[in-house]
């Protein structure tokens, strides 16, 4: 039996939420061991939706130049019923987070990229045939326990960490080793997947065929491929409807001719949804699949695991970096198991629409979509994806921006001051990701926000130097948390500003007005935003030491210095 070197992660799976943890943990200059039981990546196509929250941890990490080219931006998604009539339209606008809300892509191409991103890291390294069957726990930390086939030999080999994160899917024996619960269901329909090169159609978007005689999808994607699902009926079995001749006879009402088309694959898969009940026990987490399960109808499966990736991968550094107690772990599972239930709540709502072949409950759906497409309002609250539930943490690495309460904030503001009851927007920002605009800086023009600000923790004031404003004990746990200190003000001023403040304050020119309109809106000029993105605090200048107080304590802050990585 041979024992590797330690690392500080074992990631068990090299999917994409494990391929996008490890990502983060390097970019943090943390050691991690990737172990995979496969031989290489997958490559067929399986999830086809990448989101604007995605794209923007991809950005994070380096890697948006290189995922770009494997995607579909502003990818519109239409209901259609029997007839071929839009009864629904889903195509949001918004650059709100510096991407395109939807975007069509090929799991495979980005996986890979997200692979060989790894190579920037001396610290990460990835195994493959790596089978992880056996994990011991102590205090100190975890050992993996791999099998390694090798032609006829297999051997043993074991990985030291301080933490392990089981990745493996949702099957993973990590959940199982857990014990935890993983709630939800799985409906009895089964479905046919069909990808094709050298897409027969050429439409670049995504039809949901609500057609009571056989439900279907019909998806463009990057590269010339095309998929299409059909709802199989109950007695319909897989070797039947997986045969070449059902499959073109499936097709012959979608393309001219299915007995020329290049397959990629044709395979059955059933919806499920469900969700772990904790996210986290002692040195072992879980992640993507491994946590939760996502009915594909909103393409948010691949969507869900970046997200994990993007709440774990912060803290997990921050831990190891001795800055917080092994504590903030456990806000993982408290900021992301309810969002993840709303998506597959969502998903299996939306799959229960698509699927309906009663006749008298079809007409009734077909005739409410007319109705409510009649109302402008009701039309853009889909067409603009407004129904999507937005991560919203109420309780986590927080702190309440009315009360000032650790660990928890109430999703609206409340005070007596003139300044928070004139507000146009009482909506806390608290527990929100933050919108990314673009701003100038010394270093360029036209930057979106997270390009200028770095990767770490960051405090935004408009209008002003926090340096000017924050006491110098504030000042002081600031910089052992590694925070940088950002003012953003009108272009007009930031010259100015760049010659006048303290050098270590990046000065950022709103020169779209985007910046100011949310300030203005809102009671809290002084945002403390976390290095996922998402707000911390947000407050009146006054405020902010009390603020900052309760930042840190909710998450366990121990003082000591992580070095940024701006």
């Amino acid at each position: 039996m041979e024992t590797t070197a330690d690392s500080e992660v074992v990631i068990v799976g090299a999917g994409p939420a494990g391929l996008m943890l490890a990502n983060i943990l390097g970019m943090y200059g943390r050691s991690v061991t990737v172990l995979e039981a496969r031989d290489q990546l997958i490559d067929y196509p399986r999830g086809v939706g990448l989101d604007d929250e995605s794209f923007r941890t991809i950005q994070t990490i380096g890697l948006a130049e290189q995922v770009k080219p494997h995607t579909t931006p502003q990818h519109i998604m239409r209901l259609v019923n029997g007839a071929g009539k839009v009864i629904l339209e889903n195509n949001p606008r918004t650059l709100e987070f510096g991407w395109d809300r939807k975007h069509g892509f090929i799991q495979p191409d980005v996986d890979r990229v997200l692979l060989d991103g790894l190579g920037r890291f001396e610290n990460v390294r990835v195994l493959f045939g790596h089978q992880v069957d056996v994990v011991e726990e102590d205090a100190g930390g975890v050992t993996a326990v791999a099998r390694v086939t090798a032609g006829e030999a297999e051997t043993e080999q074991r990985f030291r960490a301080r933490f392990l994160v089981g990745c493996e899917g949702g099957k993973s024996p990590t959940r199982k080793r857990l014990g935890v619960t993983f709630e939800g269901r799985s409906p009895s329909t089964r479905w046919l997947v069909v990808d094709v090169n050298n897409d027969p159609l050429g439409t670049p978007n995504v039809f949901l065929g609500a057609d009571p005689k056989r439900p279907y999808v019909s998806i463009g994607l990057p590269h010339a491929v095309r998929r299409f699902e059909f709802m199989l009926h109950p007695h319909e079995t897989e070797d039947q409807v997986t045969d070449p001749d059902f499959v073109n006879g499936m097709l012959k009402g979608h393309v001219p001719d299915p007995a020329s088309l290049d397959y990629i694959r044709r395979r059955v898969f059933t919806h499920h949804g469900r969700v772990a009940g904790s996210f986290r026990g002692g040195r072992q987490l879980i992640a993507g699949d491994a946590a939760h399960l996502m009915p594909v109808w909103m393409g948010q499966g691949w969507n869900s695991g970046i997200r994990d990736a993007t709440n774990l991968g912060w803290k997990l550094a921050t831990v190891l970096a001795g800055t917080a107690d092994a504590d903030i772990l456990d806000t993982y599972t408290s900021e992301r198991r309810a969002h993840a239930k709303a998506m597959v709540d969502l998903s299996l709502t939306m799959g229960s629409v698509i699927k309906l072949t009663h006749p008298v409950a079809v007409a009734a759906r077909d005739a409410a979509a007319t109705v409510l497409n009649l109302f402008p309002q009701v039309k853009s609250y889909f067409a603009d994806m407004r129904f999507k539930p937005m991560p919203r943490y109420s309780e986590g690495v927080l702190a309440d921006p009315s009360t000032r309460e650790a660990g928890r904030a109430a999703p609206r503001l409340s005070s007596n001051l003139v300044a928070v009851r004139t507000a146009r927007n009482k909506v806390s920002p608290v527990g929100l990701q933050f919108p990314q605009p673009r701003v100038n800086s010394w270093a360029g023009r036209n930057l979106l926000l997270d390009d200028a600000v770095g990767n770490w923790w960051t405090v935004i004031l408009w209008g002003n130097s926090p340096r000017d404003v924050l006491p110098g004990e504030a000042l002081a746990k600031l910089e052992a948390l590694g925070a940088r200190l950002v003012c953003i003000l009108p272009e007009t001023q930031r010259e100015w500003a760049e010659a006048y403040m303290s050098p270590d304050v990046l000065v950022l020119g709103d020169h779209t007005g985007t910046v100011k309109k949310w300030f203005d809106d809102r009671p809290t000029p002084m945002v403390f935003l976390r290095p996922d993105r998402f707000v911390a605090g947000a407050c009146l200048i006054q405020h902010a030491p009390e603020t900052l107080d309760a930042i840190l304590a909710s998450m366990s802050f121990a003082g000591s210095p992580v070095l940024p990585q701006h």
